[in-house]
């Protein structure tokens, strides 16, 4: 790990056969710091849907959005996590497809196309030998009824959500059981942990995919009444303020599986929307894993715009654009981070020091000022603690890295596992896996 960028990097290309990239090093005073290795994998179809004009839309399996090691299980045995399904922004579709049809609904707040709602939330075991990445298994999530869930937003009520369409513009309407997941914990007792951005919410699922329960906001579970699978108000209802689409998609565990760490994309819309706007720290939760209830909450500071630099390279980059996209545990109380935009990813080490702790005072929503409040007021220092960070490695300084990585497995205390999300190719992204080898161990 390092605290400060080097003054001297280049990169080595070495040979590469038709299946696996090149590796490359990040160099500094003659030493590689780490080393990225692209692994060879292919793209699994989910079909083709033929729309007008000769255009066509390829799907392919999704997985990136998360990844997570079993203990116990053998060498380069990964867990991912794909989301909702396919889905595409309205101007995506307009611009890709020619869905000229569709442009009424740009004028509708978070508006989703989703092509194929049969798609839903999916687990996938991988296997990674050598520099190649292969799929074992995959399975949906399940309700209580055996039915697979879906991707569908959940019924307006206490959280905001992003209304979907599909591909005419009819409206979908929306499913108490419906996910959005985005993170993956898989725990030694085969069961796993996923995090989802629609509520937020965390689903504690058994090993072949049923949804044994869905932890909610405080309120929230009378919004999914009917859902298949039992659902219970345990977390904060303060996480209810999260806007659209920035809600768990980063979750990991204690060593022990005593503890989540459940990390907000991004800064709450608390008290509006203006404090997500300008907000620059977001809320770690630190929570009891047997029963949902908050022990500790810190602050992890969001970097500035400006320094992801390849992204500020193609265009002004907005607070709102910086996220938190995956955690993993190191240790207890230690994560590993990613932080990103969209070309730009960066990895960071914090430790959640107990005389960090936000005062428990911060988990009430009617607290003035809020912490959101504070941070977009740009108060250096914020008058409550915050968490430091030391940078892991940062893809400015590895451009052969492919963008919008999400995904991101501890392989051994040298090696990290990192996946981009696809988002099911809906436009044209292929999947790509990166093993990174670090000179200094992890933990």
């Amino acid at each position: 790990m390092t605290r400060a960028a080097p003054t001297n990097r280049r990169f080595i290309d070495n040979a590469m056969d038709s299946r696996v990239a090149a590796s490359h090093e990040r160099m500094t005073e003659g030493n590689p710091i780490y080393t990225a290795q692209r692994l060879a994998w292919r793209d699994i179809s989910l079909g083709v849907i033929n729309l007008a004009e000769g255009r066509r839309m390829r799907l392919t399996l999704g997985l990136g959005s998360g990844l997570s090691r079993r203990p116990g299980e053998p060498k380069g045995t990964v867990w991912t996590i794909a989301d909702r399904g396919p889905n595409l922004r309205i101007k995506s579709a307009i611009k890709r497809y020619g869905l000229e049809h569709l442009r009424p609904l740009a004028k509708v707040d978070g508006a989703k196309i989703m092509p194929r709602p049969d798609i839903g939330p999916t687990i996938c075991q991988i296997r990674l030998q050598g520099s190649t990445v292969s799929l074992l298994r995959r399975f949906p999530l399940r309700g209580a009824s055996g039915r697979a869930i879906s991707g569908l937003p959940i019924p307006a009520g206490a959280a905001d959500v992003e209304p979907a369409f599909d591909l005419t513009g009819a409206p979908l309407g929306t499913d108490p059981s419906g996910a959005d997941t985005e993170a993956i914990v898989a725990l030694s007792d085969g069961t796993f942990w996923i995090g989802d951005e629609y509520g937020p919410s965390l689903m504690h699922v058994g090993p072949e995919g049923q949804v044994l329960q869905r932890w909610v906001p405080k309120g929230l579970e009378r919004t999914l009444n009917g859902a298949d699978y039992v659902v219970k108000g345990v977390l904060p209802a303060i996480a209810l303020r999260r806007r659209i689409n920035r809600g768990f998609e980063a979750l990991a565990a204690s060593p022990d599986e005593r503890w989540l760490y459940a990390v907000f994309q991004s800064p709450l819309a608390h008290p509006d929307a203006g404090s997500f706007k300008l907000g620059r720290h977001v809320r770690v939760w630190k929570l009891d894993a047997l029963t949902g209830a908050v022990a500790a909450q810190f602050l992890y500071p969001l970097d500035e715009p400006a320094s992801f630099r390849s992204d500020q390279a193609a265009g002004e980059v907005e607070l709102t654009d910086v996220k938190v996209c995956e955690a993993a545990a190191i240790g207890l109380d230690r994560l590993l981070v990613l932080e990103r935009v969209s070309r730009t990813t960066k990895v960071y080490c914090v430790r959640l020091d107990n005389r960090l702790t936000v005062a428990a005072s911060h988990l009430n929503g009617r607290t003035r000022p809020t912490l959101e409040q504070s941070s977009a007021a740009g108060e250096a220092p914020l008058a409550v603690p915050v968490l430091a960070k030391t940078l892991v490695l940062s893809t400015d300084d590895a451009p052969q890295l492919d963008r919008d990585l999400e995904g991101m497995a501890v392989l051994s205390p040298h090696e990290l596992l990192l996946v981009n999300d696809n988002d099911f190719s809906v436009e044209g992204a292929r999947t790509r896996f990166w093993r990174i080898r670090l000179r200094e161990p992890l933990f």
